[in-house]
Parts: C-alpha cells; structure tokens; sequence
C-alpha cells in the first residue's frame, strides 16, 4: 500500500505535523526505518533512535515531537496508535465467499452465503455459522459447534462436539476446544475415567494462539470471556473460567475448576493450581507457581531469579539445612526467653 500520511491521519484519527503529501509506503522500526517508512516512540521509548531516524513519519507523543526530526502524528497513546497502523499495512486480505468442493458439510447446518470454507473443512450435523465466518484447511467441527459471525478460524483448528465460539474471534492453527477434561478416579483397577459432558463456550473478541488446548467441562461449560488473549501453548482445563479482558501468555497451565477475573494479566510458564479463585485485577508475573487464591488486585510473584551454575549449587546446599536451621533458631528464642525470666 502506498498512500499520503494525511491520510494515514484522517484514518487514524491523528494531528498531523509536516508535510501531509509525504508517501507511505511500509512500516519499520525507528533503528532500521528508510525513507517511505512511518514508525513510532512509545513516550521516551527509544528516543536514542528517534534523533537519527531516516523515516519518513513517526508516530509519537507530544512530548517527544521537539526530537522529532521528520513528518509526525501525535497521540495519547503512540504504541496503541501504532497497532492501528499496522491494520492499514496488514498483507491479510478478506476472504470472498467460497465453499470448496472438498469440504464436507452435513445436515441441518445454517451456513450463511458470505461465508468462507477451505479445503477438506469438515462440518458435522447441526452446525451455526454465523455471517462472513472464514474456516480455513483442514478445520473440523464436531457436531452442533456454534460460530459467530466474523470470526476466523485459522488451519487445522479442531472444535469438538457443541463448542460455541464468539463473535470477531480468531483462532490460530492447531488449537483444540473442547476434548475431555482430566478426569479420572482411582480404584482397584487402576483408574476409572469420568464422562467429561460439559462443554465450552468462547466470548466475542477472543484471540487464541497456534496449539492452545482448552477442556471442555465435566458437567458444565469451561468459559472464556469477552476480549480474552491467549498466546500459544497454553493448556485450560475443564470447568475453568476466565474474566473478561484477561491476557495469558505462552507455556501457562490452569488446573481445573479454577476461576481468573478480569483485566488480569499472567506471564509465561506459570502454573496454576486447581478449584482457586483469583480475583480482577491480578498480575502474575513469569515461572510463578500459583498454589493459593488470590484475592486481592496486584502483582505477584514466586520463584527465583537465574543465578551462576556454581552460585546456584551452593544456594540449593544452603536450602537443605534450612529446616535444621529454623530449628536451632527456635531454641535459641526459647533459650533467650527462659534466660530473660530469670533475670
């Protein structure tokens, strides 16, 4: 696309400072950005680069224009900004309506006109397609599975049986919704498997990354609120529930029958427990292991931070004499206690 930054500023909704027939033709970072590139600085982000940027517009905030050396859009909010820039350059185009001929559709499904269906697309019976829907190759849809309208589905997406999936949606490839929760019981046997005949329903405007797995319910519905982003990798298991606006990153567990609130936000390869509730509001920063609920707002923590290979092997010597230690700590207290008495 090459088009005038004024009209990147009309389309943005943006002040315009400097020449409003210069040409934009990509988008680039600040450090690397030619003539013909718009870019960004995000409030004082960056700022080294942004005095010798060669781009030729820079989306930025009005503190940071007096720096600027070039064409400017002024926003509250520049990395925001920036993320609706990107839409006007996204190299995604619209699917036309189209159902291919290798596509296997079954009885009593509504699939509107404006929809899109790819190669070897699998619908069972009773499926709802709501308006320009996009299921790309290799998707299935078990039986009776809901999607609202816009939203996109990307390859190999697998929604088992009675899945409901949202409006303005994306999920990218290999995730799974709906196959059986973990549950098992112990006997004599070895252990009974429990019939998992609950389902899961997904909000408008969710966003799930490539190979996310998400359980349906044992009795009930697993569920996913409006506006929720998950990354890749994640694994949600039955009956969990997830509050609206809340973003997960990659590699996160969530044991069953957990409750997350909304706004939350929980970085990578955390782990959390089973039956907990954390409440809105909640950060959780990266490897921490979640054993409790939580419930009041903030940020959160567990672990350790990396240490030398040799540093580290010392400490973890230490670890093991600390409850040898804490014992002889409560005999000294108690020693100090019976001394001060006789005094």
């Amino acid at each position: 696309m090459i088009c005038r930054l004024e009209e990147i500023s009309q389309k943005l909704g943006l002040p315009l400072q400097g020449d409003g027939n210069c040409l934009i033709s990509t988008i680039a970072p600040l450090a690397t950005a030619k003539p013909g590139a718009i870019s960004f600085c995000d409030k004082g982000k960056y700022r080294n680069h942004l005095k010798k940027t060669q781009a030729s517009a820079v989306i930025l905030s009005v503190e940071d224009v007096a720096l600027c050396p070039t064409n400017a859009l002024i926003a509250e909010h520049p990395y925001l900004a920036f993320a609706k820039a990107l839409e006007l350059f996204s190299s995604e185009k619209p699917r036309a309506p189209h159902i291919h001929p290798t596509a296997i559709i079954e009885k009593n499904c509504i699939i509107p006109n404006t929809v899109y269906i790819g190669p070897y697309v699998v619908i069972e019976e009773g499926c709802v397609l709501g308006e320009h829907v996009v299921l790309l190759a290799h998707t299935y849809l078990g039986h009776h599975c809901q999607i609202g309208s816009h939203t996109r589905l990307e390859a190999r997406v697998t929604l088992y049986p009675e899945v409901t999936v949202g409006e303005h949606c994306i999920l990218h490839s290999g995730v799974v919704v709906g196959s059986d929760g973990f549950g098992y019981t112990p006997h004599k046997e070895g252990w009974q498997k429990i019939p998992q005949i609950g389902t899961v329903i997904i909000g408008n405007y969710v966003e799930i990354g490539a190979n996310t797995t998400i359980d349906r319910g044992t009795l009930e519905a697993t569920v996913i609120g409006n506006h929720v982003k998950l990354d890749n990798l994640i694994q949600i298991a039955h009956n969990v529930r997830i509050g609206d606006n809340t973003a997960i990153a990659a590699c996160v567990g969530i044991s069953g029958s957990t409750t997350i609130g909304k706004n939350c936000m929980i970085a990578g390869a955390t782990g959390i427990g089973g039956h907990l509730e954390i409440t809105d509001n909640v950060t959780i920063t990266g490897m921490t292991m979640v054993t409790k609920s939580i419930t009041k707002p903030g940020i959160y923590s567990s672990g350790t931070g990396m240490f030398h290979n040799k540093e580290w092997k010392r400490l973890v010597a230490r670890l093991r004499h600390l409850g040898e230690l804490a014992l002889k700590v409560k005999i000294l207290e108690t020693q100090a206690k019976s001394e001060a008495l006789d005094e």
